[in-house]
């Protein structure tokens, strides 16, 4: 569930936005969540950008667009950091994204908000004005990290000029890819779908890496984080996997509150997903045996069982590794790139 707030400036932009938030919370788009702050007599504009460009996915402002660029743009983070920020007039005729259209949704969401109140959205991006493939989007929706957003403009600005751009990928490609996408042809630009990091194919390389991950944890009582980075990071360099294709983390259930974990967890935003011992042993595959885990936690192994509990039974990709008191083991799941 994304946290969104909604700012308005006079009594039927506060109408506006309360028509607004109650879109964001209907059966349709249950996952999201919003806070309306009706006035801003007692807000000061600067503070509120600031603390909502931090914690928000979405922001939302009811009144002229003059205001929301000039509240937000001295806290622009860039492309892949910022939130989605979406403005409305007042009488809820049109909504305008106006900062990450793509990777923060606000497209989409404006979109979706403009079909509720029977408003027109102005979506101004190219690639959708002229109907041509946007990799950032496609990246978002198929839960794609995307590691050099400034080669983004290369790849969009290729296909508006109907060049064409390449793409290599590791994974399964199924579908008919878009025009202009080409996964032999040589080209300047192009995007790498997989976890090689490091190659190169194209002038200007854009990489996609999907989220399929799960890291399993086991560790002694009071760990710190750096030691458990440090296991995760060993564990991650020998299965040539970088840290952003994880996307939860496992453990038995009483390291729930491990301090160690929680931090790492919290520092990389990643979910932690706890299971009880019984859980855990009932886990299918082969998985390393250890008499001393057995013995003081009741089930064999933890990490690598965990890795694959959460991630609904993936394939272990990297079996325990054990540094300084952490164990560390990583499962993905099945996936493919669809176009």
């Amino acid at each position: 569930m994304i946290h969104a707030k909604l700012v308005s400036f006079t009594d039927k932009g506060a109408q506006t936005a309360a028509r607004a938030a109650a879109l964001l919370t209907d059966a349709h788009v249950e996952r999201y969540a919003r806070t309306v702050d009706a006035s801003l007599s007692a807000t000061d504009l600067s503070r509120f950008a600031q603390q909502a460009m931090v914690d928000c996915d979405l922001l939302v402002f009811v009144g002229a667009a003059g205001i929301a660029v000039r509240a937000v743009a001295p806290y622009l983070a860039g492309k892949a950091f910022d939130p989605a920020v979406v403005v409305m007039d007042e009488a809820g005729k049109f909504v305008i994204p106006i900062l990450s259209g793509h990777l923060g949704g606000a497209n989409a969401l404006a979109q979706r908000l403009a079909a509720g109140l029977g408003a027109q959205a102005v979506v101004t991006t190219a690639t959708d004005g002229r109907g041509v493939f946007a990799v950032d989007t496609w990246a978002k929706e198929n839960g794609c990290a995307v590691l050099e957003p400034e080669q983004i403009k290369y790849i969009s600005g290729a296909l508006l000029r109907g060049e064409t751009v390449g793409l290599r990928s590791a994974f399964p490609v199924e579908g008919r890819l878009p025009p202009h996408i080409s996964m032999d042809a040589a080209a300047e630009s192009g995007f790498c779908i997989g976890y090689d990091t490091a190659a190169q194919p194209f002038a200007h390389t854009l990489h996609l890496v999907p989220r399929v991950v799960h890291l399993g944890v086991g560790c002694r009582h009071l760990a710190p984080l750096e030691k458990i980075e440090a296991a995760v990071q060993a564990a991650l360099q020998s299965a040539g996997i970088p840290l952003l294709a994880v996307c939860a983390v496992g453990t038995v259930d009483i390291k729930r509150d491990e301090p160690g974990i929680l931090a790492f967890c919290q520092k990389y935003g990643l979910p932690l997903h706890v299971f009880a011992a019984a859980e855990l042993a009932a886990a299918k595959g082969t998985f390393t045996a250890s008499d001393f885990v057995q013995r003081t936690v009741g089930v064999d192994n933890v990490c690598e069982r965990a890795a694959v509990l959460s991630s609904d039974g993936g394939r272990l990709v990297c079996r325990k590794t054990a540094q300084d008191g952490v164990t560390a083991a990583l499962a993905a799941q099945n996936w493919r790139a669809a176009f």
